[in-house]
């Protein structure tokens, strides 16, 4: 007996799954493929939808231009060239940028206050995606999260040379928490983030972020405090950094790491001098074995075994960047000119941010397949 999903359910409607994944989309989302300049001279393409069928059938199933032209005149959906769509795809960043906006606006915005002081607590990170070929230049995705809830909070993407990493990305709002690994440990974010009335904890390299004492009278010499870390014992000491004119109280929480993470971090720290033709410092070596933060916080405010424990959280942002390289293969561009690449990582980010959505509708399920508008009395349902 013939138990497929096709003999249960009919025929799979593809026209009817692509029209509920669209309603996802903000409104005037077609209007905007002509006035963006995605819908230009399209003389075989009908309309925004058809066009934007075409680009995420490319870009969701990760199927080369030419399969995808194949399955597009095969459905009977579009007659057209993988060299046509390449040029469509061309012309849809902007598209896809507005979209994007305007979904994370949709179905990320308002977001949930995270219990105590701070409004929300934000995780920073970027992610480097390289063009094919040893000579191919790279780009960089500059993506932050809100930690209570793991949804996108902003997308910035540039060209490897304009891609420092740091708090000045973002748009950083009063009464937040903004947490960064060591690109985000220099003192220009850190003072950008304060004068907007935030707090920060990042990691630091050693050597990135010259710090005094709490007086301001001396340097706060970090080795010489991390040496009198022994077992689980916690730091905290509190630091002063200038940033020209103005001085930010803060302190520095560390932890020695266990004997198995530190070998490990001493090895990857030798590999990596050994990857950049560089000799590694002693004092690099020794830093390599503890964990230590810099944080606006104050001891009222948080402890340091808790300011650790929250930075912890800093590590779902690596999640949300493997399942964007694993799911969405977003680690290696297939485009090779400038306008091509930045509709490509736009359009992955229209599907990453439509996955997202979906999984906000989803976590208020029904069995039924959708939410009942209102109650029907049971004496008017009619009986057979």
């Amino acid at each position: 007996m013939e138990t497929s999903a096709e003999s249960l359910l009919g025929p799979i409607n593809l026209e009817r799954d692509f029209e509920y994944l669209i309603s996802f989309l903000p409104p005037q989302w077609e209007e905007q493929a002509r006035e963006s300049g995605a819908l230009r001279r399209c003389r075989k393409i009908a309309d925004a939808k058809v066009l934007l069928r075409a680009l995420l059938l490319h870009l969701a199933e990760g199927i080369s231009l030419r399969e995808t032209a194949t399955r597009l005149r095969e459905g009977g959906i579009l007659d057209i060239s993988d060299v046509a769509i390449m040029d469509r795809l061309r012309s849809a960043g902007p598209w896809f940028s507005w979209m994007n906006q305007r979904l994370m606006d949709q179905w990320v915005a308002p977001l949930p206050r995270w219990p105590g002081k701070w409004s929300s607590v934000c995780l920073a990170d970027g992610t480097r995606i390289q063009e094919p070929g040893p000579t191919g230049s790279g780009w960089m995705v500059h993506y932050a999260v809100e930690l209570s809830s793991m949804r996108c909070r902003e997308v910035l993407i540039y060209d490897w040379a304009q891609s420092g990493e740091g708090f000045r990305r973002f748009k950083v709002r009063t009464g937040e928490l903004w947490i960064g690994d060591r690109a985000y440990g220099k003192r220009p974010g850190i003072a950008y983030a304060v004068e907007r009335g935030a707090d920060v904890i990042t990691r630091f390299a050693l050597n990135s972020l010259p710090m005094q004492d709490a007086t301001g009278s001396r340097p706060f010499l970090l080795l010489d405090y991390l040496r009198k870390l022994s077992g689980r014992r916690v730091g905290d000491w509190p630091v002063r950094l200038v940033n020209g004119q103005d001085q930010i109280q803060g302190r520095v929480c560390a932890v020695r790491k266990s004997a198995a993470a530190a070998a490990k971090s001493i090895t990857r720290a030798r590999e990596t001098a050994i990857k950049n033709q560089d000799q590694v410092q002693p004092e690099t070596l020794e830093a390599a074995q503890y964990v230590f933060v810099f944080t606006t916080l104050s001891p009222a405010q948080l402890s340091a075994s808790n300011v650790l424990e929250v930075y912890r959280g800093r590590w779902q942002i690596e999640l949300v960047f493997k399942r964007l390289k694993s799911v969405l293969s977003f680690g290696h561009l297939p485009k090779y000119d400038p306008d091509s690449i930045r509709s490509w990582i736009e359009g992955k980010l229209l599907v990453a941010l439509l996955l997202e959505a979906l999984l906000v509708k989803g976590e208020s399920f029904f069995p039924w397949g959708f939410p009942l508008q209102q109650d029907v009395p049971q004496s008017s349902v009619p009986v057979a």
